[in-house]
């Protein structure tokens, strides 16, 4: 059964006339017929009583006409959807991003890129790092803006942005009023921690072995704004980036005055997996604006 079978059949269901039929399809007429009989000849029931070049429907094309006007209208919808998808002016680009990143950096690209491209539409997605490496892996987004780039040679990485990281406490606490610190001076500190899937935990952990001491995790947060509320109130010290969203009342922001200390954003996607066009005109600028 082919589609250009059902839409024969369907305007000959529509009209009940072979000949009006073929002069609407641009087909002649033994065509049309022949396609008639053997769609009938498939489904194994006859389709219309024949009187002559008129046609009249009988109970099985019209239970059949039904199913095959929304098959029509479902094939003609998908192929709509594709057009618009695919339109690197006017199609769809959906993008993942870690929470926090709502807050300040993507608005701004998103505002930025439409500004110039006004017909394209982002469909977005956020939560934490796990949960967006899952959208990416299944294919609910085709790329996302995370931290850290991925070990391995599955992903693609651009780096966009490298947010130095700030030792935070709350304004009451003894170390306050300083401008900068090593962070082994904080060892046996306790420390407002992250739990798994939160991007920064990972790079905190790796750095902080590096050094060669310890974090004394009293509170694990579910994410950033969390662990700058419980240092806010003064429940323990944390490490994190300085960036809209955090900026709470009663913290301050101490340097850290050991090198390597920054948080690194950039775009990742998944090598050799198709992009939409307008998905690669927008990896395209991204590398242009930020390479």
């Amino acid at each position: 059964m082919e589609l250009t079978q059902l839409e024969y059949f369907l305007a000959v269901a529509r009209m009940e006339h072979l000949t009006k039929a073929s002069e609407s399809l641009s087909v002649t007429q033994p065509a049309l017929s022949h396609s008639i009989s053997k769609l009938e000849a498939e489904l194994g029931v006859p389709l219309f009583e024949r009187k002559g070049r008129n046609l009249q429907i009988n109970r099985y094309g019209t239970m059949f006409a039904e199913r095959v006007e929304k098959i029509l209208k479902e094939v003609e919808r998908g192929k709509q959807e594709i057009e618009e998808y695919s339109n690197p002016n006017s199609g769809f680009i959906h993008l993942s991003y870690l929470n926090i990143l709502g807050v300040d950096l993507i608005p701004h690209l998103i505002r930025e890129y439409q500004q110039a491209n006004p017909q394209i539409t982002f469909k977005l997605s956020q939560g934490d790092k796990g949960l967006i490496l899952v959208q990416i892996e299944s294919g609910d987004s085709d790329i996302m803006i995370t931290s850290e780039k991925p070990e391995g040679e599955t992903f693609e990485w651009l780096p966009i942005v490298a947010l130095p990281l700030y030792l935070v406490v709350s304004s009451d606490h003894p170390l306050a009023n300083q401008e900068s610190i090593s962070l082994k001076e904080i060892s046996g500190e306790p420390f407002v921690g992250l739990k798994q899937n939160c991007s920064l935990k990972d790079s905190l952990l790796a750095r902080v072995h590096h050094m060669n001491f310890t974090l004394a995790s009293t509170y694990d947060a579910e994410d950033l704004p969390t662990v700058a509320g419980f240092v806010s109130a003064g429940l323990g010290v944390s490490i994190l980036p300085r960036t809209a969203g955090l900026e709470l009342k009663g913290l301050q922001w101490v340097k850290i005055q050991d090198k390597g200390w920054i948080w690194e954003v950039g775009l990742q996607y998944k090598k050799n997996r198709f992009l939409s066009p307008a998905t690669q005109r927008f990896v395209s600028y991204l590398k242009e604006k930020y390479s």
